[in-house]
C-alpha cells in the first residue's frame, strides 16, 4: 500500500475532477488523503467523501494572498508528518506552494506530480500571463517528477520549455459520457421557452464569466439579424447582469435565454442545433465535448486546448473570439445546412469518446502504474 496525498487550493476542484483518481487509486489497494481549503458549503451540488483523510488548508486563488504564508506552513507540516510516497497537486497556486512544501520529501524518494489543467499562458495569450505565469511554472518544473497535461498545446511546450523529469499528456481530466446513456431527453426546450418548433437554438453551457466570452455570440447573433435564431446559454456567473444589459443595447432581449444553472442538461443539449464555446482559455472544455456527444456541432473559439476537439469542417468551425463576423457566418452555415449538421453530429458522437472519463483514466491508471510499480 502506497501513502498519496492530492492537493488543490480548493476542495471543490478535487470533488469536480478527481473523485475518479481516487476511486482509481484506492482499488488499487492505496491510501489517499486530500489537502485543499474547504469551500464545498458555497457548492451545494459537490461532495467530498472518499478520501482516508481531509486536511483543511487554507489556501486562496490569489497567489498575492498573506494567507497562504499560513498555508504553506500547515501544507508543509501534514507532508512532513504523513511521509506520502506520491504527492500529486493541481492548480496554480496549490500546484506552486506543494512543490515548494516537498522539497525536502521529494529528496527522501516521495514522487512529485503536478497536474496543469490549461496553463494560463499559450499561443495567442495575453503577455501579462506569459510574463506572470510562465516564469514561475519553469522555475517550478525543476520541482517536479511528472508533469501532466491535459491539452497536446500544452504537452507540446512542457516538452520543450520545461525542466520536468517527465511529462505525460492525458485527454483532458474526463467528462463523465456514461452519466448520459440512460439520461431523460425528453421534451424540447422551446416549449419551456415559448418558442416555435421551428426555431433554431444555439447553445452555450458554462458559468457566466470573462473567459467564457459569451458576449461574443451575443453580438453575432445580433449581427445575423433573425428573429428565428435564439441563443440559449444554461449557468450562473458575474457578468448575467452585463450580458442581460448587452442584448437590450443590440436590440436582441427576446432572443437570448438565459436559463441559469440546469439539472437536466441532457434535455437542453438534445433541444440545440449547434454549440457555441467561444472561450478566450480553456484547458480543454468539458461542456463542447457533452454536446458533441449529444450530435451537436460546435462552432468555438481558436485558442488552447480547445483546438484538441473544434476541427474546422469536420467536428464544426473556429474563429478568433474576438471575430463576432465570423461568429455570425459559421453559425449562419450550419442553420442553413441540415445536412452538414447531421454529419457532423455523427461525427462528433463517435469522436467525444476520446476525451470520456473512461479513457482519461485508463491513461492516469498507466502513468500511477509506471510509478508504483
Amino acid at each position: 500500500m502506497k501513502r498519496i496525498l492530492l492537493v488543490a487550493t480548493v476542495q471543490s476542484h478535487i470533488a469536480q475532477f478527481h473523485k475518479p483518481i481516487i476511486k482509481m487509486l484506492q482499488e488499487m489497494g492505496h491510501e489517499v488523503d486530500v489537502a485543499a481549503r474547504d469551500n464545498l458549503a458555497e457548492k451545494n451540488n459537490l461532495t467530498l467523501n472518499e478520501p482516508n483523510r481531509i486536511f483543511n488548508v487554507p489556501f486562496e486563488r490569489s497567489p498575492f494572498s498573506l494567507k497562504n504564508i499560513k498555508a504553506y506552513k500547515q501544507l508543509k507540516k501534514i507532508i512532513k508528518e504523513n511521509h506520502y510516497d506520491v504527492i500529486h497537486c493541481n492548480t496554480p497556486v496549490g500546484g506552486i506552494l506543494t512543490r515548494k512544501a516537498a522539497k525536502k520529501e521529494r529528496k527522501k524518494g516521495t514522487i512529485v506530480i503536478y497536474e496543469a489543467h490549461g496553463f494560463h499562458f499559450f499561443k495567442g495569450g495575453s503577455k501579462k500571463n506569459w510574463l506572470l505565469y510562465y516564469p514561475i511554472e519553469k522555475i517550478y518544473s525543476k520541482l517536479t517528477d511528472v508533469l501532466i497535461t491535459i491539452n497536446k498545446m500544452d504537452y507540446q511546450l512542457a516538452l520543450s520549455k520545461f525542466k520536468s523529469k517527465k511529462v505525460e499528456y492525458i485527454p483532458g481530466v474526463g467528462v463523465n459520457l456514461s452519466q448520459f446513456i440512460n439520461a431523460n431527453t425528453d421534451g424540447d426546450i422551446r416549449e419551456e421557452l415559448g418558442l416555435s418548433s421551428q426555431t433554431k437554438i444555439v447553445l452555450s453551457v458554462g458559468e457566466l464569466n470573462e473567459n467564457k466570452n459569451h458576449q461574443a455570440i451575443i453580438r453575432a447573433i445580433a449581427k445575423l439579424n433573425d428573429k428565428n435564431v435564439h441563443y440559449v446559454i444554461a449557468g450562473n456567473g458575474p457578468k448575467k447582469e452585463e450580458l442581460e444589459q448587452l442584448t437590450v443595447q443590440l436590440g436582441i432581449k427576446d432572443n437570448v435565454h438565459f436559463l441559469g444553472y440546469r439539472r437536466d442538461l441532457p434535455h437542453v443539449y438534445k433541444s440545440a442545433d449547434v454549440f457555441a464555446l467561444p472561450s478566450y482559455r480553456e484547458g480543454l472544455g468539458l461542456a463542447a465535448i457533452e454536446a458533441m456527444y449529444f450530435g451537436l456541432p460546435i462552432v468555438t473559439s481558436n485558442r488552447h486546448g480547445i483546438n484538441d476537439y473544434s476541427i474546422p469542417e469536420v467536428t464544426g468551425f473556429k474563429c478568433n473570439p474576438t471575430n463576432y463576423e465570423g461568429f455570425k457566418e459559421v453559425i449562419k452555415k450550419l442553420l442553413l445546412d441540415d445536412q452538414m449538421r447531421k454529419k457532423m453530429g455523427e461525427y462528433n458522437k463517435e469522436f467525444s469518446q476520446e476525451f470520456s472519463l473512461e479513457t482519461s483514466m485508463a491513461r492516469m491508471k498507466e502513468i500511477y502504474g509506471e510509478l508504483l510499480k
